[in-house]
């Protein structure tokens, strides 16, 4: 049985990252630490290293509630702590009282500077307070490099982890039931939404699966898949549990807070 057919076709390329993480760590019989990993790609990781005695996974990226995280595969003699994960963080100083920064803004100016988005991780804003996680490789660079936010000229101070606000995430299950796995579909049932809704939403880029633009309502869901409509919120199909007497789809959704 092959690994890949659990797993969709445009995850192959990180399934086989991964599977030279595992062989690296044991060949070697060293710790291997990746980039900032999404979520759908920390579930990809966990699935495929499981419960292998040989090796051993975790994840961090700044706090427990972190989103992206890097993730440290390592020897089971091995106990890591923080500082293996090699990660730093900047709090953003910026003339607050005349502008407003959003997190697509500081998204937009990282990118601006050349940084690849699996080379920092969360961006956290707290009414005026900006911090965001980067890679110690490029600290420095950044550091140089950042000068301007949008419009706003700033500068960054590195801060310690302990004062990255903590972005608790809250997810609310609930079961439902679809006719289809079609990704319009299944939007307009988790967030209450009719289909002549849905579609523009999805055709306008605004809706991502796994953190990919879709721009197909008929693109079929999965379990694990991540769903993010701009402007909603994001929800996760958790499980599917078969079909009803009806002939419809029995789904566990999750719906962040």
């Amino acid at each position: 049985m092959s690994i890949y057919q659990h797993f969709r076709s445009e995850e192959r390329a990180f399934i086989d990252q991964v599977l030279e993480w595992k062989d690296w760590v044991i060949e070697r019989y060293s710790s291997k630490l990746t980039d900032f990993l999404d979520p759908r790609q920390q579930d990809i990781l966990s699935m495929i290293i499981g419960n292998d005695p040989a090796i051993r996974l975790s994840f961090w990226g700044g706090s427990t509630y972190s989103e992206r995280k890097r993730a440290l595969l390592y020897p089971e003699y091995l106990e890591p702590v923080e500082s293996d994960y090699e990660i730093v963080c900047f709090k953003v100083n910026y003339p607050e009282k005349f502008v407003i920064l959003e997190h697509r803004d500081i998204l937009g100016s990282l990118m601006g500077i050349g940084l690849k988005r699996e080379k920092f991780g969360d961006i956290l804003i707290k009414a005026s307070n900006i911090q965001f996680v980067v890679a110690k490789e490029i600290a420095r660079y950044v550091e140089h490099n950042l000068q301007s936010i949008g419009r706003a000229t700033v500068t960054i101070d590195e801060i310690s982890v302990n004062d990255l606000h903590l972005a608790e995430e809250e997810w609310q299950e609930r079961s439902t039931t679809v006719s289809s796995l079609r990704l319009d579909t299944v939007i307009a049932d988790i967030y209450r939404l009719s289909r002549t809704k849905v579609a523009p939403l999805i055709e306008n880029n605004r809706v991502k699966v796994n953190w990919k633009t879709i721009d197909q309502p008929s693109f079929q869901l999965r379990v694990g898949d991540y769903i993010s409509v701009r402007g909603f919120g994001r929800s996760k199909l958790i499980a599917n549990e078969g079909k009803t007497k009806k002939d419809k789809w029995r789904l566990i959704v999750g719906v962040r807070k």
